[in-house]
């Protein structure tokens, strides 16, 4: 399987936390690799090279949880920024409270190899079964 035809697990099991977290009542946050090739977000936010970005409804406007990109606006001290995410950069989701939440690995790790799928072994065989 070449790498794209491989889609990556993290943005569907990132939208399926946020989904979680919400329906419970908290606080969906994200921690972001801020020196992540692509990531835009305010510098003052960003604290050991990384952020924790609250995406709430209330917190932000037009969120995009994309295959590829995760994208909105949010307030800073006051002043709207657009922030833009590769989906790579996200480390981790959480609710706010609790706590609970899911950690990304720093890559997706290949499948295990498979047994090679021959024209032999596509066709149905009957076996005798005593």
């Amino acid at each position: 399987m070449t790498a794209e035809q491989r889609r990556s697990k993290r943005p569907y099991l990132l939208r399926a936390m946020h989904e979680w977290v919400v329906d419970c009542g908290h606080t969906p946050h994200v921690i972001v690799d801020a020196e992540r090739r692509g990531v835009e977000v305010p510098q003052a936010c960003v604290k050991d090279g990384k952020v924790v970005l609250n995406l709430s409804a209330s917190a932000t406007q037009g969120l995009t949880l994309g295959n590829e990109w995760i994208e909105f606006s949010a307030r800073f001290a006051g002043v709207i920024h657009h922030v833009r995410l590769p989906i790579e950069a996200i480390l981790g989701v959480y609710a706010r409270e609790t706590g609970e939440g899911m950690v990304f690995a720093e890559e997706d790790p290949e499948p295990p190899p498979g047994p090679t799928v021959t024209e032999e072994s596509k066709r149905p065989r009957l076996r005798v079964v005593k």
